[in-house]
């Protein structure tokens, strides 16, 4: 499941990259330790997804450290992609992946 959840991740970025949603620059270094959810306060959805989940679930597989037990990241994507937006709804499918495989399959993980 760990390969499985590598193979999204590397889904998530390929899309993010393909929608032109991918920043090539880092925002300022107090933004990647925001403690607001997603956070909101300083960083856009796609940022968050981009410098904070991929990093750091990559660096959690890298280490093969415990993974979070269960994720819910798919509602803020719905909160924040429009209906009508195909591009958001395609990230939001993949990221909705990514917390079923968490959630649901949490006990094959660590």
């Amino acid at each position: 499941m760990r390969d499985q959840l590598t193979s999204l991740l590397n889904d998530l970025e390929r899309e993010l990259r393909l929608q032109g949603r991918w920043q090539p620059g880092q925002p300022p270094a107090e933004a990647l330790t925001s403690t607001e959810p997603f956070a909101v306060d300083v960083l856009d959805f796609d940022q968050w997804l981009q410098w904070i989940l991929l990093p750091r679930m990559h660096e959690l597989l890298r280490r093969q450290l415990p993974l979070p037990m269960n994720c819910a990241i798919q509602p803020m994507a719905e909160e924040v992609y429009p209906p009508d937006d195909a591009g958001g709804l395609r990230i939001t499918a993949i990221v909705a992946e990514i917390d079923t495989l968490l959630t649901d399959g949490r006990s094959s993980l660590n």
